[in-house]
């Protein structure tokens, strides 16, 4: 075992403590091929240290857990845009906000971009995170939930959860407030 890694083993930061614990995890499920790690991300608004925060959380956890293999288990880091999300609000900081009223609650890959440099507002702060997280030298695959929908990727483990509706609303009921509960679908 290199030095790195030994050092990585004994290290007791709260990256390394999750990174073994994920490393346990991978041991014992026997994965096969990288191990994922994952941030999302809303595009109703512009990046900002939240955003920079998760991912470099994230960055973290996934640099500590390549210390611990010595390099061994290959890892990629994906950012998701959640940009099939509804438009909750106008947010204050956009050009003519009162033009975006009429999109309140349409997916955010649907909604203009009050800019108009892209062809929506999911796709004007798409190329803000990336060119965000690009000025900071993070490793990453992009991802948008849109053309992950819209391509297939998630078919199959949208029917699991179809099969599956009851047990998963057994399981996530007790979890959530009432009110939550009276909306709540997984």
């Amino acid at each position: 075992m290199a030095n790195r890694a030994l050092l990585a083993t004994e290290a007791k930061a709260w990256p390394f403590e999750q990174a073994r614990l994920l490393l346990d995890r991978v041991k014992k499920v026997g994965k096969q091929g990288p191990v994922i790690f994952e941030t999302g991300y809303g595009p109703s608004g512009l990046p900002h240290i939240g955003t920079f925060g998760e991912v470099v959380r994230t960055t973290m956890v996934r640099q500590a857990f390549i210390a611990l293999t010595d390099g061994t288990i290959d890892t990629q880091l994906i950012c998701v845009s959640d940009d099939m999300d509804g438009m909750r609000k106008v947010p204050d900081n956009v050009p003519n906000p009162e033009a975006l009223v009429p999109y309140l609650q349409k997916p955010l890959t649907d909604v203009p971009d009050p800019f108009g440099t892209h062809e929506g507002f999911a796709q004007h702060n798409n190329a803000r995170l990336r060119g965000f997280l690009d000025s900071f030298g993070f490793d990453y695959q992009f991802k948008s939930a849109t053309e992950l929908y819209r391509s297939g990727a998630f078919d199959a483990t949208l029917l699991r959860a179809l099969e599956k509706f009851d047990e998963i609303m057994g399981v996530m009921l007790p979890t959530l407030g009432e009110e939550r509960r009276a909306t709540y679908s997984p």
